[in-house]
């Protein structure tokens, strides 16, 4: 039923026709994988010819997940009464008959695999195209390092998670010894909006490095530092952020010139309670350095840590009766635009589901 998925679409709050990070690379292998983005179950595993397959986690027949069988060759078998699905989704065998089912086949959803990360398209399969996958001219340049990190479990509904990637004014009191510091409390910050990506920044001029670049920039005195927070519709976000001697006097557009980091945080939608957020970095120094690549790891992990807590935390309140609505801030205005662009994406998908509908309102001027 059209409405019913329409209903299901707008209530989970998630945008389905986007691509999502499954995980990186190495994550997958030949062994079945069980995953769920945006509240779908999906099986993953890695063809005999190196291809990855995603496909709807669950038999047509009694719902049990496929994840739960066994894989022969590039099939799946079921658990429970063997039906065998191809990696196109198609049924390939029901045992105990000849006749296959038109209606015995799972789901496939599209996948791509760039700069070892695995993105999956969860919507309608005739609009993935992989152009649209989130990219970076640095991921190809070699005096840039890419490493990747992690994958941050955190227990709270994604749309938190990102609009915190567009925040750079918690930095101050939530990372006070990794990535912030009281010298920033007060500085403004600058929000603009183009079509899928909004962007937050604020410069902090003349002042002591943050515990993060006094340990990799080497700097004695003072620096001026950025923080830009963009986020690219739904969910992926890069935090840039750097240091420079302040005796440079660095423009906005010549950062290149001080130490540059690119954190990237690919959130992935779980559930309403549950998000994934996987992490890596870009970084003009210390290239080639697997030392300081661990190094790095270590410090981001304590101030993504600081996030996961704050997040958590957040919430279980929002969870229970409220009395009043929460209060905005001037600071909110990334945050602010970022859930109405979201709102607007999923009411486009709805509208797009319900088709042609007949208005029994009409209007005269």
């Amino acid at each position: 039923d059209a409405r019913r998925h329409v209903h299901f679409i707008y209530t989970m709050s998630f945008v389905q026709n986007a691509w999502y990070v499954a995980g990186w690379s190495s994550d997958f292998g030949n062994e079945l994988k069980a995953l769920t983005i945006v509240d779908q179950t999906l099986v993953m595993f890695r063809c005999a010819d190196g291809a990855l397959v995603a496909l709807e986690d669950r038999c047509p027949h009694r719902q049990l997940p496929l994840s739960k069988g066994k894989r022969i060759g590039d099939t799946i078998q079921c658990g429970y009464h063997g039906m065998t699905f191809g990696r196109d989704g198609k049924c390939v065998r029901v045992p105990g008959q000849d006749n296959l089912p038109a209606s015995a086949y799972v789901e496939t959803y599209p996948l791509h695999e760039q700069h070892q990360i695995v993105w999956v398209w969860m919507g309608d399969p005739d609009k993935a195209d992989p152009d649209d996958i989130f990219d970076l001219p640095e991921f190809s340049d070699p005096a840039w390092q890419a490493h990747q990190g992690s994958a941050l479990h955190i227990k709270a509904h994604y749309l938190n998670v990102a609009e915190n990637l567009v925040d750079p004014a918690h930095v101050s009191f939530v990372h006070p010894t990794t990535l912030g510091s009281a010298a920033s409390e007060n500085v403004p910050v600058h929000v603009r909006a183009n079509d899928d990506i909004i962007v937050a920044w604020r410069w902090i001029r003349d002042a002591a490095p943050v515990g993060f670049f006094q340990d990799f920039g080497g700097f004695k005195g003072h620096v001026d530092r950025w923080h830009y927070y963009s986020l690219h519709l739904p969910s992926t976000a890069v935090i840039d952020f750097g240091s420079a001697d302040t005796s440079l006097n660095l423009e906005e557009d010549d950062r290149d010139s001080g130490v540059r980091i690119f954190a990237l945080h690919f959130v992935t939608p779980v559930t309403e309670d549950y998000t994934i957020d996987h992490w890596m970095h870009l970084r003009n120094t210390a290239v080639g350095d697997s030392e300081a690549s661990e190094r790095m790891d270590r410090m981001f992990e304590v101030a993504f840590a600081e996030d996961k807590a704050i997040l958590e935390a957040i919430h279980l309140e929002e969870m229970r009766p409220q009395k009043r609505r929460p209060i905005r801030l001037a600071i909110d205005k990334g945050p602010t635009v970022y859930r109405k662009r979201i709102r607007d994406l999923i009411e486009i998908e709805v509208t797009e589901n319900l088709g042609a509908v007949r208005s029994t309102f009409v209007q005269h001027d």
